[in-house]
This record gives C-alpha cells, structure tokens and sequence, in this order.
C-alpha cells in the first residue's frame, strides 16, 4: 500500500521540524476550542498529532487510489456539451473520497465544520495530491475561496456559504482574467450594476481561462463603479451557478488536462457584494493571490517529487552495458542535482507557510481580538511585510524547478520519455503551467523585488545565520554569509544608481541571488537537525556560489548591453 505522507521522509521531516506551535496557539485561540469542539486540540502535541494522522489519511487516499486513475483522468478528461461540464467518474471519485475523509474544508474554522488547520498543513496536502494527480489540485486547492469569504466577507456569507464548503457540497472558482487582460487585472472590464429599487448586484461581461469555471460558487472581480478605469473601481462579488452563468467552452490545454478551464459569459447574474466596494482588487484579490502563490508552489512542488521519483525509478530499473543506468556518473549527477533542488523548493515553500500562517494569526488578532498589544502590532507589520517577499519568491523558485526537475526527468527517461506510455511527459505538459498561472515568474519578480531592495528578509537571515553550526556547516554558513554580504553591496548599488530602467532589469538577477542567500540557510540549519541532509545542503551552497556571483557581476556592471527587436546590439 502507498502512502504519500509516510514513504515521503522529507515531507515527514518538515512537518516535524517546521515549529507551527506559535500560529497553532493563536489559531485555535489559546486551546480555548478544546471546550467547545470535539475535535479541537488541547495543546500542541495534540495538535502535531491531528496534523500527522489526517496527513497520514490523505498520504493513503493519494497514494492508493488517485495516482492509479490520474493517467486515465488525464488521458479522457472532462467532457463538455450544451453548455455542460462534466467531470470523469474518475475524477469525481476521486473528489467523493477527499470528501469523505473530511479533507474539503482544511483551514475553515471549527463552527463551520472545518479542521482549523494551518496553511502548512493544508500546503502538505496539496503537495501530495499534486503528486498524485497535479489536475485534481487546481479544484482540491480552490478552498482559498472559501478562505476569502471567511476572510472578507459577511457573517450572513459565511454562514451560508462556509459549511458546505466544508462538507463537499459546494466547490468555487476564481474568476478573475478576461479575454482581454491576463495579469493586468486592475483594467478588468466586467461590469457589475446594482437595481436601485432592490438592491440587487448584477454581473455582465466575459471572464477566459477560469479554473473550474463549473463550479457551484464564484468569486467575481467586477468594476462596480461607473467612470473608472483603474483598480479602486473594482469590486469583489458572490455568485452562484445559474442559467444567466453561461460556460461558452472549455479549453484545449498542454496540460492539466483533469480539470476544466472555461470561458464564462454572465447576462445579468445575480451577485452578492463580498466585502467592501472598490477594495476587491486593492486588498481581496491581492490576498487571494498571495494563497494562490503558496497553493501553486505547492502543486509545483508535488509534480517535482513525482517526476523526480519516476526518474529516479526508471535509471534504477533500465539496464545498459549490464548495469542499470543510474550507475553511470551523468545520470547519478542528474538525480542528485534534481533531489537537491526539489529540497531547496520544498524548505523555502515551508518557511513561507510557516510566516503566512504567523501573519495570518497574529493579522486576525489585531482585527478581531480586544486591545492588541503594541507588540503583537509589531509582530503582524513584521510578518506581513515577510510574507509579502517570501510568498513570490517561493513561487518563483518551486515553480522553475519543477519545470527543470520535470525536463530532467524525461531526459533520463531517454526516448521513452518522450512516449505516452510513461508517467514523464505528463509530468512535463502538468509543470509547463505553473510558472504562469496565478502570476507568472517575472511578475513574482515584480512582487519581490520591493522587500528585496527593503531588505525585509534581513531579521530571519541573521537569526538563521546565528543558529549553533560547526565543522563543515559553519564552513558552509560563512560561504553563504559572504554572499549575503555581496547581496547587500549590490542592493545597494542598484539603489543608489536611481534609474528605473536599471532597477527593473536587474531585478531578477537581485531576488535569485536572495534566494540562493536564504536557502542556503535553511537547508544548514535542517542539516544541523539530521546529519543525512548534510549532503544536499553542501551541494546546494557550492552550486550557488557560481550562480551568484554571475548575477553579481552583472548587476554591480552598471553597463549592460541589451539586444533589441532587429537583433542589433545596443548600448543601454
């Protein structure tokens, strides 16, 4: 029998090592729960226990029965006709068992029929079932709309919508991208007008590329606002499905072939304001895509361990030259390099849960709870400018090595890779999309860039570095210190240079050279945890180092040379 939680060392490591204890606390409100909830925790072993034995039920489910339908799922996908999208029988089992393992309402709190469990936890799951079936996750992790409606909206809403969330009952899309505007979602056209005689919101217009756009509750961006052109006339919205919803198609995708993507028309939909008027782009969707972020590092991150099992399986099984081929020096150099990487993703996509949910606690304390105090104000500006770094950067990173893990693992896999018959091509079609949905890996860019040059990560890195390191790690600590020191030369040459044009372009460059900065930190520090890590920590530092002082030189230049449309080299 397969479990995806137990036969994942790493993933058990994490949970065991990642210190929830703080946010835990606060989220379960003191263990206050434990006296009105039969399934609330009474402290935090008991909750680390609830974490490992529901994980150990959706490891079993993912393991036993959805990975052995995911090619099947794939293969044959939804079908689509008169309007109608309906699911394999496949695919809808696999959601029937999820629900029956109470697993489709994870961080929705306890009154609504929930498990309350952090985004960490939540994340685990959404690794292991994007392992599984990467399709099944992009309507498995749509319970960020939910999360958003208890975040945001009404008591009336939540009470409504939330516990049949919970239960299964109902599933939710996020319909933000029109046809004509991808990310720059602040130029949203689809209108929404409100009857002055009742009160009534209506919705009017086209959204394209709509994950699950079937589904039974939507969250809609509209432009409530008559005259406006930018994001504060925007608005978010509640509808349900209806005659007036219309799903025009589905699309025929590279990948993700498990789960529809649709065009929706609405013709005057019935909708319920969620929230405030003109903030659903300015703070509602920002949140929804600061959870989207972490829910696709994590579905990236499943495929990666997917792929780089199945590599990892077929060198150990396909012989060459009388020995199996991953005896041979290119192919051991190739899984070690993908093994490292798929660590490296999986630490910095926990340490980011780990501060979302720090925020998230310590956000809710200040909004709800009675005369926070000056320092738990501290503490959530501090986590929330932390969260608002780590969360591109994590996608950035998760989501480029699993298209590079993926890539790898069809070129071990040689010419059969390339066939049908194997897992790798699918892994390969499934990767190719999460470095652009949900904000591509320039646009995660864009989002970091500001805390990298504010140098917001600077507190968690000193207190990584001040961790007890000796013999090789402290060696190893103060290579990585040394670059940090470069990282802060070079911000700071960036910044007093006082040019836009130049500040953009070496944006990438800046937040790949942090990146490689906090990694290599938090992989020290698990290899100060367990000897056997130490191995993927050292490689990791001493690939770094070439990759960034590469970036390094080129951003501290201060004279680059671009090429333009024609290919003529021009100076900048």
């Amino acid at each position: 029998m397969a479990n995806f939680f137990k036969d994942n060392p790493d993933l058990m490591f994490t949970l065991n090592h990642l210190d929830l204890a703080e946010s835990t606390k606060l989220q379960e409100n003191g263990y206050k729960y434990a006296e009105t909830y039969d399934n609330a925790p009474v402290d935090y072993a008991d909750a680390l226990d609830n974490f490992n034995r529901v994980l150990e039920v959706a490891g079993e489910i993912c393991g036993d029965r959805i990975e052995h339908r995911s090619r099947t799922a794939d293969a044959e996908g939804p079908h689509f006709a008169d309007g109608v999208v309906t699911y394999h029988p496949l695919t809808v089992q696999n959601l029937k068992d999820l629900t029956q393992a109470g697993l489709m309402g994870v961080m929705l709190g306890h009154q609504y029929g929930g498990l309350n469990f952090p985004v960490s936890v939540y994340t685990m799951m959404t690794e292991m079932v994007s392992r599984a079936d990467a399709s099944l996750q992009n309507i498995f992790g749509l319970q960020d709309i939910a999360e958003t409606i208890n975040f945001f909206g009404s008591e009336e809403q939540k009470n409504t919508y939330l516990p049949k969330f919970a239960s299964g009952e109902y599933d939710g899309s996020m319909d933000l991208t029109e046809p004509d505007f991808g990310s720059d979602l602040q130029s949203v056209r689809l209108r929404a007008w409100q009857d002055e005689k009742t009160g009534q919101w209506y919705l009017n217009g086209m959204k394209r590329f709509i994950t699950n756009g079937c589904a039974k509750v939507h969250l809609v961006l509209a432009r409530s606002e008559e005259g406006t052109t930018d994001g504060r006339g925007l608005s978010m919205f509640i509808c349900e499905a209806c005659p007036q919803l219309v799903v025009r198609r589905i699309e025929n995708k590279l990948g993700i072939h498990g789960v529809a993507t649709t065009e929706l028309q609405y013709n005057d939909v019935p909708a319920q304001l969620c929230g405030k008027r003109r903030m659903g782009l300015i703070r509602y969707v920002m949140s929804l895509m600061n959870g989207a972020r972490v829910a696709i590092s994590g579905q990236a991150v499943g495929i990666a361990e997917a792929a780089y099992r199945e590599a990892r399986k077929y060198a150990s099984e396909r012989q060459q030259f009388k020995r199996s081929i991953d005896k041979f020096p290119a192919i051991y150099d190739m899984l070690s390099s993908m093994k490292v990487r798929l660590t490296a993703a999986r630490a910095l996509l926990y340490e980011t849960t780990r501060v979302v949910d720090l925020r998230n606690a310590y956000t809710h304390l200040v909004e709800h709870g009675e005369n926070p105090t000056a320092e738990e104000r501290a503490l959530q500006k501090y986590y929330n400018k932390t969260a608002a770094v780590l969360t591109p950067m994590c996608k950035a990173l998760a989501t480029e090595v699993a298209n590079s893990v993926a890539y790898d693992a069809i070129q071990i896999h040689g010419g059969t890779g390339f066939m049908k018959d194997f897992n790798a091509e699918r892994f390969y079609r499934d990767a190719r999309i999460t470095n652009i949905y949900e904000g591509t890996t320039q646009l995660q860019v864009v989002a970091a860039i500001g805390g990298v040059i504010q140098r917001d990560n600077d507190q968690r890195i000193h207190e990584l570095a001040g961790l007890e390191f000796t013999g090789k790690l402290a060696r190893l600590r103060d290579m990585v210190m040394e670059l940090y020191e470069d990282q802060l030369k070079a911000v700071k040459f960036v910044a007093e240079k006082k040019d836009p044009a130049y500040h953009d372009l070496m944006a990438r460059s800046l937040v790949e050279m942090e990146t490689y900065v906090f990694v290599g930190l938090l992989l020290l520090r698990d290899a100060a945890k367990c000897e056997e890590r130490a191995a993927i920590a050292e490689r990791y530092v001493l690939d770094s180092v070439p990759e960034f002082r590469k970036r390094y030189m080129r951003v501290t230049s201060g004279d680059v040379t671009l090429i333009d449309n024609n290919r003529d080299i021009i100076d900048y």
